[in-house]
């Protein structure tokens, strides 16, 4: 048998192609959060995805992870006042928050639609 680099070459091309497209999508698999074991109350107004369920209520899928924590925070604490809110999370723990804030802000937001003229 003669050895020849083009036989060679070809075959390590598809084996590093395939470990690259392995491990990006391990990486991202990897990234995305749980779901959140207390977001059934929240995703009654907000959606599972972030996207509102309810006329007000806002889309949260997408926001900086940094502002959701922040914002969670504050409505526990009573810093933002909002009675439905406050009873909403007054209960959860900064982990149970921290949590939320990852799920929504990993979330993939919808694109906006045009309104009717």
């Amino acid at each position: 048998m003669v050895f020849s680099p083009r036989r060679i070459a070809a075959p390590l091309r598809c084996l590093l192609a395939a470990s690259l497209a392995w491990s990006m999508a391990a990486s991202v698999q990897a990234a995305a959060p749980a779901k959140p074991a207390r977001l059934g109350l929240c995703a009654a107004c907000h959606g599972e995805t972030g996207q509102a369920q309810i006329p007000g209520a806002p889309n949260l899928a997408g926001q900086k992870l940094d502002y959701l924590r922040e914002a969670l925070k504050q409505y526990r604490d009573g810093r933002r006042n909002v009675p439905l809110m406050r009873a909403a999370i007054g209960p959860m723990s900064d982990a149970d928050l921290d949590e939320l804030a990852r799920w929504y802000s990993a979330q993939t937001p919808l694109p906006p639609t045009q309104g009717n003229p």
